[in-house]
């Protein structure tokens, strides 16, 4: 009797993380914070140039930051109606006419006024270029994708506000002309992407309905907003409070910090991929929170080199890891929503943590202010798990 033909077994090979649409992508994430943190630092300057007050030139950063926030997860919804290309090309050419509009505004109130319409279309930037990055992502590898998108923000960050500031030397037009040059290229980036056709619903449903924020994943996602606090504090503050204890040079803390996010990121994010979401983002959590209180009680230049050691290692991990159990825990059509939400937590946080943190320094200190920031901080992990037990579905669904 004949044996019967054996049928060889094959693994099947895993989708390619490094693909040409990976690598586009992150070009186009560099150039957006490229141009951005150039206009950023170098705005208050203007506006001081135009009369206003230093509280006025600190408005600009936080206008931006709220705008975004609270538009977010509007926009991000938008993204999912029309298409993410569709949104970051048009974002990309707004942001090009915001840059216009700056160079020839003559009133720094009028400088306010624009960037609050510019927060807008700023989450939409940041909301769709997440939710198409999430698309083209592995989803085995999604925490590790996340984290390597992630590192050409840092690097943008890193070189951007020396160069804004080496071109604004030579004129605040000059400076608008460069960002609006980068803003048109990344216009140009946006519109060489390819996304996948999206299926016709039945039935075209409204936009504005129940269903159009993903509210569950904005209630989860105030857990980046009680540790992006701290954060807000440490980027207005932390060079002061250098200062403040003779601790040369200024900006080590923010040095480390980078250092030790583009050496950790990659890491931790094949970590959470293999070892589960939760088992990344607690102890990252934990490490911001330890990292505020060594900032807190430190006086010495060794001090803030520890804490931002520490504080780098939990933060550069806690927002891939994040982000990518929220994605494997969303409908795939709602991800410019589901970012949408997890952007207006971070960046009120942010925008919260660096007032907050001003006041608070005003009448008890730099160690108080640290304090608090902790304790928010740390506060993250047990709210996490009391929002995640009250609303996963029954059976453990999506959100």
């Amino acid at each position: 009797m004949s044996s019967l033909p054996t049928v060889p077994l094959t693994s099947v090979k895993p989708a390619p993380l490094f693909t040409a649409r990976f690598f586009v992508m992150c070009g186009f994430t560099f150039t957006v914070f490229l141009s951005a943190f150039q206009l950023l630092p170098t705005a208050p300057y203007r506006i001081l140039e135009l009369g206003g007050s230093p509280f006025a030139a600190g408005l600009f950063l936080g206008f931006l930051t709220y705008a975004s926030a609270f538009s977010a997860p509007v926009t991000g919804a938008l993204a999912d109606r029309v298409g993410k290309r569709r949104m970051l090309v048009a974002c990309g050419l707004a942001i090009t006419g915001f840059s216009l509009a700056y160079a020839v505004a003559t009133d720094y109130r009028v400088l306010l006024a624009l960037v609050l319409v510019h927060g807008v279309f700023w989450s939409g930037l940041l909301s769709a270029s997440s939710a198409y990055m999430t698309d083209i992502i592995p989803e085995a590898r999604r925490a590790e994708g996340i984290g390597y998108w992630g590192l050409s923000t840092i690097l943008a960050v890193a070189i951007a506000p020396a160069a804004g500031f080496a071109v604004y030397a030579h004129g605040w037009r000059w400076l608008c002309a460069v960002t609006g040059t980068l803003n048109l290229l990344m216009a140009a980036i946006a519109w060489t992407l390819v996304e996948p056709p999206r299926p016709a619903p039945a039935v075209r449903q409204p936009f504005f309905t129940r269903e159009l924020l993903e509210w569950r994943v904005l209630v989860l996602s105030l857990t980046l907003f009680l540790y992006s606090f701290g954060y807000g504090g440490i980027t207005s503050f932390v060079a002061l409070y250098a200062d403040a204890h003779h601790i040369a040079p200024k900006g080590i803390f923010f040095t480390v910090m980078a250092g030790v996010i583009l050496l950790t990121r990659p890491l931790s994010g094949r970590a959470a991929d293999r070892l589960g979401y939760k088992t990344v983002l607690f102890p990252s959590l934990t490490l911001i929170a330890l990292g505020l209180i060594l900032l807190a009680l430190s006086g010495t230049r060794m001090g803030l080199v520890v804490a931002a050691l520490v504080f780098g290692s939990g933060f550069g991990s806690a927002y891939p890891a994040f982000a990518a159990y929220v994605m494997s825990k969303v409908d795939p059509s709602r991800r410019g929503a589901a970012f949408g939400g997890i952007l207006a937590a971070f960046d009120t946080g942010i925008g919260t943590g660096s007032v907050a943190t001003g006041l608070i320094i005003d009448r008890f200190g730099y160690g108080h202010a640290y304090v608090a920031a902790a304790c928010l901080a740390a506060l993250s992990i047990p709210y996490f798990m009391a929002a995640e037990r009250v609303l996963m579905r029954p059976g453990g669904k999506a959100l």
